[in-house]
């Protein structure tokens, strides 16, 4: 006779969604990523017209085109406190995508923790039918030598 759970379709499901959960976490750590891989592009870019803008300015380059530069450099700052916002959120999104994973996992080893209990009852029932098997065998043989 072989262990069946009962409720084995909802220990798959716990991990189905366990398994989820984690392509959920690790989809927002990819986005976090892109996010804070895009700010540091924001701020090099920001550097390096910031580096033309000083030496177009000791060049004696013409006010329209300086200013030019110096808007550039307050829209790229503005895009990268709107990265920095984005970024914020991404992390807010990755900690709940946490929660979430941590629920999950708890959920799930709650459901295995009863599996393995009721397989391991399943399993002392079975010894001890097979004892009283084995025990009722002796008794019977030992009766019959008695006679």
């Amino acid at each position: 006779m072989r262990f069946h759970y009962t409720f084995q379709k909802v220990v798959d499901l716990k991990g189905n969604e366990k398994t989820q959960a984690e392509w959920m976490l690790s989809s927002a750590l990819g986005e976090l990523q892109a996010q804070e891989k895009s700010l540091d592009e924001l701020i090099e870019q920001r550097s390096t017209v910031m580096l033309s803008l000083q030496t177009a300015a000791q060049q004696k380059t013409p006010m329209a085109k300086l200013r030019e530069m110096q808007d550039y450099v307050d829209y790229l700052d503005k895009c990268i406190a709107r990265k920095l916002s984005d970024i914020s959120l991404a992390h807010i999104e990755v900690q709940s995508k946490q929660d979430q994973l941590s629920t999950k996992v708890l959920d799930e080893k709650v459901w295995l923790k009863a599996k393995d209990k009721a397989q391991t009852a399943f399993v002392q029932n079975m010894n001890l039918r097979e004892q009283n098997e084995l025990d009722e065998m002796a008794t019977v043989r030992f009766a019959m030598k008695s006679l």
